[in-house]
């Protein structure tokens, strides 16, 4: 099979494209710039931009199938660029993979897209789109999904997986963000911190998305479908934060701001923000607090029973695995932890 990773040489991405590789697949990727790791392992790469439709017809000639999983994600920024990416890139590379005759089309989603700031608990993808969304992201991404759910037909086969918080051995912005935040002393609880979530670790995310383009085939059920993908195992989220902190040899996060008081600070950074035009990501937004504050836990019997979704790692072992990693030793070593 000849397959194209969009976002290929990023962190979810590449290790789609590993498990490619490892069955014997012929992988291209397309992406901004140049990845000589990925073409030292036999990946053609290909310099492309998804909002430009006509830099895409040539990397997705004789492809058969598509995981596209680049985005502009993060909870601050302007709609035009979200919309660029997100929503016009998605739209663009369906079309070029219509005009090509590929067969397979996999979208990367997120659970963010059905998330209207209330506690999420154990939610089936039967749960509708909210009326409105509280930043960018989450509304590019679900303009994307329903466009990637419209298109398929007998001819192009197409799903979306929903992973929520992935995270694992190359993770550049969760857990950074986690040890970043709490070496400045910026971290702390939302809510009484009892609030549950499910996670993705990577590898078990990457091969949910191998098994799902080995399902789309005609006729079969997973073909228009979305799916949420996590390990199945809600956890307290500033537990499972606290954990990474502690591994990295600094203090356990103990203080709180009550949610109220964390969404209205939010609301006022964001006005400000908006007023004076600032680039940068505030500290808190309304999202953010709605996110840390909630809980947000998804049944996966869907993907289980539709492609055969089985995590194979336990929390416990994800959690083991990565701190023994060479990973975590190394971003821990860059931030100036763990000197012993």
């Amino acid at each position: 099979m000849k397959a194209l990773v969009t976002g290929g040489g990023g962190f979810l991405g590449s290790h789609i494209v590993k498990l490619l590789l490892k069955e014997g697949h012929e992988v291209h990727v397309i992406a901004r710039g140049s990845y000589p790791k990925l073409e030292a392992m036999g990946v053609h790469c290909h310099k492309a931009d998804l909002a430009n439709k006509a830099s895409l017809i040539q990397p997705l000639k004789n492809i058969e199938s598509v995981f596209h999983v680049a985005a502009l994600a993060g909870i601050w920024g302007d709609w035009e660029d979200y919309y660029n990416s997100n929503v016009l890139g998605t739209k663009n590379l369906l079309e070029v993979s219509k005009q090509q005759g590929i067969q397979k089309f996999v979208y990367t989603s997120s659970p963010s897209v059905v998330f209207d700031g209330s506690n999420m608990e154990n939610v089936t993808e039967e749960v509708s789109y909210p009326s409105e969304y509280k930043t960018h992201y989450p509304k590019s991404k679900a303009m994307a999904e329903k466009m990637v759910i419209s298109a398929n037909s007998d001819e192009f086969l197409t799903c979306s997986l929903r992973p929520h918080l992935i995270w694992g051995p190359g993770d550049n912005h969760l857990i950074p963000r986690f040890l970043k935040r709490a070496k400045a002393g910026a971290l702390k609880i939302v809510g009484d911190g009892s609030n549950l979530v499910d996670t993705s670790y990577v590898y078990d995310c990457a091969r949910a998305h191998i098994l799902a383009e080995k399902s789309l085939n005609k006729g079969s059920i997973s073909c228009g479908q979305s799916y949420f993908i996590s390990q199945g195992e809600p956890v307290s989220l500033f537990d499972w934060i606290n954990s990474f902190v502690e591994a990295s040899g600094q203090q356990k996060v103990r203080s709180k701001v009550p949610a109220k008081l964390a969404y209205q600070l939010g609301a006022v950074m964001e006005f400000f923000y908006s007023l004076l035009r600032i680039k940068s990501e505030p500290r808190m937004t309304k999202f953010l607090a709605s996110e840390l504050s909630t809980s947000h836990y998804f049944d996966i019997s869907k993907a289980k029973n539709h492609f055969g979704y089985v995590p194979k790692y336990s929390m416990e072992k994800a959690f083991d695995e990565l701190k023994s990693s060479s990973y975590f030793k190394e971003l821990c070593q860059s931030l100036g932890l763990l000197k012993d």
